[in-house]
């Protein structure tokens, strides 16, 4: 049986429709133009509260299939999504909510196995990079964020950013000087990254040293923020048994212990204590590179010595001060290779 919308109610393709057009008209405004502007604004307000009723129903009416069909099948058809993206700026505060509210539920929006709008965005792969580009405007960042996290739960479309040019300028988004951004556009690089690990690992392994190159300047960087969250999920990533090539090949490296050893001194014990649970990785090695082994045996003494009064404040964490001991019987223990006794100058 058709759905009824009732004489004076437009339709949800109706609506939709009717928002492209304003949309449009909005875009053409002059800037001067401001009393026509906030009036185009305020139907589109509108006609976005419609939509969102049509797609979560209200507090009386429960959404009808049928009517989230017609608006989902009419979204596509006039690509709506990413002219709402578009000028996502020009929209006013409570509009900009509902643009999120209204992509995240069509993304969400399932057939059975299927989810169309995941489909539609796989073949408007614009619409992800329009969102992921929103980092550089600070009008519409957090909105754009919230979209690109919804369709990053989505492993065809997370793959396509992941696998993208774009990617490499989440280590820009993510040293941005406003905080607020930094942290969500961190959130996104966080998902990308963990989020489907079989993927993810995949992408680590084949773009390890493009990838680590970058990341390592967050290691440096001089916002303590993203310091102390790069290090964290240096820690994740490493200890993901998915990630075990990347692992084996990160701590293979002199110079990313050495690093190691420099934050576990460093001034903030936050810093410290996650620097300390990627270095645990490189000691726990059964199989340390020469070089590694070179570093620690000629630091040995001294780790020994500054592990033993290391954070013992944090004695109620049974968790870390066995890991604590374990590393400290680990250093004593070393030895040297008869090939590294034998080496000239050693």
């Amino acid at each position: 049986m058709p759905f009824s919308f009732g004489k004076s109610q437009k339709s949800p393709a109706e609506t939709v429709r009717t928002l492209k057009e304003n949309v449009a008209v909005l875009e053409k405004l002059d800037t001067g133009d401001t009393k026509k502007a906030e009036k185009v604004v305020e139907d589109i307000s509108k006609n976005l509260t419609s939509l969102k009723e049509v797609l979560s129903g209200t507090g009386e009416k429960e959404p009808q299939t049928e009517a989230v069909a017609q608006l989902a099948q009419e979204l596509y058809n006039t690509n709506l999504l990413i002219s709402l993206i578009e000028n996502l700026h020009r929209i006013d505060f409570e509009g900009k909510k509902d643009v999120v509210h209204l992509f995240s539920n069509i993304v969400r929006r399932q057939i059975g196995t299927r989810t169309p709008t995941v489909e539609y965005i796989s073949s408007h792969t614009q619409i992800l990079f329009m969102l992921l580009n929103g980092y550089d405007n600070l009008e519409v960042a957090l909105n754009c964020g919230m979209m690109l996290r919804e369709c990053l739960r989505h492993e065809p479309l997370a793959k396509t950013v992941l696998l993208s040019d774009e990617f490499y300028n989440f280590f820009r988004y993510v040293e941005l000087s406003t905080f607020d951004i930094a942290s969500d556009a961190f959130a996104s690089f966080k998902d990308l990254l963990t989020r489907h690990k079989i993927m993810c690992a995949d992408f680590l392994e084949k773009n390890y040293d493009k990838v680590f190159t970058e990341y390592e300047k967050l290691l440096h960087s001089d916002n303590y923020v993203t310091k102390r969250q790069s290090l964290k999920l240096l820690g994740e990533l490493l200890l993901d048994r998915h990630n075990f090539t990347v692992m084996t090949k990160y701590i293979s490296r002199a110079e990313n212990l050495k690093l190691m050893m420099n934050m576990l001194r460093d001034n903030s014990r936050n810093i410290q204590f996650e620097a300390f649970h990627v270095f645990k990785v490189f000691v726990a090695n059964p199989n340390k590179t020469q070089p590694v082994m070179d570093i620690l045996l000629k630091n040995q003494t001294k780790l020994v010595e500054f592990l033993s009064h290391f954070q013992t404040d944090r004695s109620e964490d049974e968790q870390f001060c066995d890991e604590k001991n374990y590393l400290i019987k680990q250093i004593q223990y070393l030895k040297k290779t008869p090939a590294a006794e034998e080496a000239p100058g050693s």
